[in-house]
């Protein structure tokens, strides 16, 4: 793997010739490095550029954008010493070289300035302690002080100096090690692995958003499984994700065992991964047999049960998300709704199912009926081809019903033809549990087919079950 010359790269990335100006105008002795020169070297390359300053990384980034627009804004991070410029879409990431550790039970690194040597020395791993000087007097220089081309070549993630310090020095590296591993289809090179599971305890020093949107990274690679097995296998899930871990084992009685539920939700998390880059189906995919460990029961003779385990995981999913620090807003309802729902498309691949409950589902799944089907298919994991098979094309038929009864009644968005304000108007009535159970009177009806989702029909069905109650329309 022969790095390409800078000055090729530039036709592609013409800001590095920008920054380059701007550098030798202020004087400041700058390089491209990182993330941007490893992509590169992987034709992955997109417009995030990283540019490592020997002096002021703030001043430079101000020179570029006064040479991009006299009114170009600079974003500014001073604690950090960083700065970021954006146009047309490239994001111009600025850093004066530096030293960072932390201390001992310490969330936050200690920083101070530092040589190019100091900088790269301090990367992450050796294939992103890349870097190509764009100075004058040596442009397009290519620097590999540790030998990352060649880890790129063998596809290896190993650290640059001592793991122990790497991992020490900053903790996070470890879970940075297995996103980079599961994102690019690397190894782990053994000995920095091994340095894994030695300091796992050690990412209890680091804050939980920056330990989830590392894993939301590796939930968004293309095999995500592979890097859960990484985290499970190094310890570090047991102290991220210990609910997850709890899925891990087989329990025998009489003969009789259960399936490995951590496996077989990474198999389930894989076959979505397949179909969609849904983050957050990827999440209900994680979360759909959580609760399984709490609800695990043997029954004597007919042998392992997991009653209610999606309503449990359902309620379990708030906790979860608070506790990994991940959305409390829409996004975690979704999630919750699919773990709850999961189980209930499986019966209807019964040719004798009624109308009714594809209504209920429908209603109850609105909009993401689809992404429950999917998450539906993605849980048919069996190591016998021909029943997983049967099952998905009995899921074709019931995805076709679903269709048909959808577009007949327009259950998916459902609201009542006839509302509590509607009711009360009518009868006049004030606000009470009547009305509620008139309201609900009419959507079963609709959902159980007695009458049509209409106001019509609805009226109708209303004053004949008000009449029921011995209630009468108010006189006009």
């Amino acid at each position: 793997m022969k790095p390409p010359q800078l000055e090729e790269i530039t036709k592609e990335f013409p800001h590095i010739d920008l920054v380059a100006k701007a550098a030798e105008s202020a004087g400041i002795e700058t390089y491209v490095v990182g993330g941007f020169v490893r992509d590169i070297l992987l034709k992955r390359a997109k417009g995030d550029i990283d540019f490592l300053c020997v002096g002021d990384g703030i001043k430079l980034a101000k020179e570029t954008a006064n040479l991009i627009s006299p009114k170009k804004k600079v974003q500014i991070f001073k604690r950090f010493g960083t700065a970021h410029v954006s146009d047309k879409g490239v994001d111009l990431e600025f850093v004066g070289a530096r030293k960072e550790s932390y201390s001992k039970d310490s969330r936050n690194p200690e920083i101070e300035p530092g040589s190019l040597e100091d900088d790269l020395k301090r990367r992450d791993f050796t294939i992103n302690a890349l870097a190509y000087s764009i100075n004058r007097s040596d442009f397009g220089d290519f620097l590999d002080p540790f030998d990352g081309v060649t880890d790129l070549k063998k596809k290896i993630i190993r650290t640059p100096l001592d793991p122990d310090k790497t991992f020490s020095d900053d903790p996070l590296r470890m879970m940075r090690a297995i996103r980079f591993a599961s994102q690019l289809s690397f190894d782990i090179e053994a000995d920095t692995f091994d340095s894994i599971s030695r300091n796992k305890d050690r990412i209890k020093i680091i804050s939980q958003e920056r330990i989830s949107d590392e894993l939301n990274k590796i939930i968004l690679s293309p095999i995500p499984s592979y890097g859960f097995k990484l985290l499970f296998s190094s310890g570090l899930l047991h102290n991220i994700f210990p609910q997850m871990t709890d899925l891990h084992g087989v329990d025998v009685i009489e003969k009789k065992a259960h399936k490995d539920n951590f496996f077989h939700t990474l198999q389930v998390l894989d076959n979505i991964a397949l179909k969609t880059d849904n983050l957050w189906l990827r999440w209900s995919a994680i979360l759909h047999d959580i609760a399984k460990p709490a609800t695990k029961r043997f029954e004597k003779g007919s042998g392992w049960t997991f009653h209610g385990h999606e309503d449990k995981g359902a309620r379990m999913v708030p906790g979860i998300f608070r506790r990994l620090k991940l959305p409390m807003d829409d996004r975690m309802k979704y999630v919750q709704k699919l773990v709850r729902l999961h189980l209930r498309p499986i019966p209807l691949v019964r040719q004798d199912i009624t109308d009714s409950a594809l209504r209920r589902l429908l209603f109850e799944a609105g909009d993401d009926i689809e992404d429950l089907l999917t998450l539906c298919r993605a849980d048919i994991t069996s190591k016998n081809e021909k029943r997983v098979n049967t099952y998905l094309k009995n899921f074709d038929i019931v995805e076709k019903k679903l269709q048909e009864i959808e577009e007949k009644d327009r259950l998916r968005n459902f609201q009542p033809p006839i509302s509590g304000t509607d009711i009360m108007d009518l009868f006049g009535l004030p606000p009470n549990r009547t009305v509620g159970e008139l309201k609900n009177g009419i959507r079963n009806a609709i959902l159980e087919g007695e009458i049509g989702n209409n106001q019509k029909e609805a009226r109708e069905y209303l004053l004949k079950l008000a009449a029921k109650k011995g209630i009468q329309p108010k006189k006009p």
